[in-house]
């Protein structure tokens, strides 16, 4: 395969082409750049324009992840550059990705994602835009910001807030990590197939006769994967989030944010899910805690479109704050594990700091015109 970092490929069909997406940089596990974001920004765009272009398959190389998310060491790199901002690389990097999550997520055409391996952050913000997501036995699935002192973006505050029950809000807390079944009943996968069929799945889609209406061709995508998926049940793995949920209710039913935090920390319990999400939020960033609920609270009732406005304005504010740059530190670049937060716990921030998060940091919102 060649060594750009994203392949594209049409692929003829009976009638019509499939595009075909690789994200292929699989020593990262497939981790988004900004020159990524930016060739799959203008290659959806050129295929949405292409009557020929049916639909389109995207992706990750090698066997262990579809994208294990953005480049945080970039981020980092250019937060430490510019401590308080405007940090140049991170903002734009946001405003590109959003932007681009948008699209997915609006695309009229079918995209066709198969969720193999590790999907997150970045990863997951590129299946959960996509009208046909496809998880499989290896499917692992987190937004685990928390620990980083960033929040879930790239459409979390959407696809979270659309999850049953108190799910979204406690993932994002903990950022536990889910597999296929989990994804499946939070909404963020549409089908359960095997790996094993996935170039017979190809061979079918690339056997149609492809419309040129899009929605004729989304019911033609849905009668590619309904036969895979029904071979596939057996095959499926038992789900943690729906056993669970009576807890998740129960943990995240509190007076406010600091009594949820409580809960979920203070929990006594040798189920190993449950006590590897209390772990993660103990020790995850309590600031990074207040404004992932402030966030999911202030978006559960925003449209789309403002959901990626609201995304952008607190990820430029988070990452030009030392919290950001701390928490990817010690786990990402010195691998300590040792983050010196600057707040013990949710109570002794102050409001006023919490506040700071929510103000617009330019005159415009660069993601107005969407």
């Amino acid at each position: 395969m060649s060594d750009a970092p994203i392949v594209f490929e049409e692929l003829p069909a009976n009638a019509g082409r499939i595009g075909r997406v690789t994200l292929n940089v699989p020593g990262t596990l497939n981790s988004l750049t900004l020159e990524m974001v930016d060739l799959l920004q203008a290659q959806l765009d050129e295929w949405r324009d292409d009557e020929h272009v049916a639909a389109v398959f995207i992706e990750g190389s090698g066997d262990k992840a579809f994208c294990a998310g953005g480049d945080v060491q970039a981020l980092h790199r250019s937060a430490v550059a510019t401590p308080g901002g405007p940090c140049e690389y991170a903002e734009d990097f946001f405003t590109r990705e959003y932007r681009m999550n948008h699209t997915l997520h609006t695309y009229p055409k079918p995209l066709v994602c198969w969720g193999h391996g590790i999907v997150m952050g970045g990863g997951l913000g590129v299946m959960a835009g996509c009208g046909h997501r496809v998880v499989t036995e290896t499917t692992r699935i987190a937004m685990p910001e928390v620990t980083i002192a960033l929040f879930p973006d790239v459409g979390g505050s959407w696809f979270l807030n659309h999850m049953p029950g108190s799910t979204g809000l406690f993932l994002a807390l903990t950022g536990a990590s889910i597999n296929a079944a989990d994804a499946l009943f939070t909404g963020l996968a549409d089908r359960f197939i095997a790996s094993e069929h996935k170039p017979d799945l190809i061979e079918r889609l690339l056997k149609q006769d492809w419309s040129h209406d899009p929605r004729d061709n989304h019911k033609t995508v849905r009668h590619c994967l309904r036969p895979f998926a029904e071979r596939s049940l057996g095959s499926q793995p038992a789900g943690q989030v729906e056993p669970h949920m009576a807890t998740i209710n129960r943990l995240c039913d509190g007076d406010d944010v600091h009594q949820v935090i409580d809960n979920i920390i203070a929990q006594q319990t040798d189920d190993p899910w449950l006590a590897r999400a209390r772990d993660s939020l103990a020790h995850g960033s309590k600031l990074a805690a207040l404004w992932i609920h402030r966030q999911l609270w202030e978006t559960r009732h925003a449209s789309l479109r403002e959901v990626f406005q609201a995304e952008a304005q607190l990820a430029t504010n988070v990452v030009r704050h030392p919290e950001f740059a701390e928490g990817v530190r010690a786990l990402l670049i010195d691998k300590d594990r040792k983050p010196a937060w600057q707040y013990a716990t949710s109570r002794d921030v102050p409001e006023e700091v919490l506040e700071g998060f929510f103000r617009a940091p330019w005159p415009a919102n660069p993601l107005a015109d969407l």
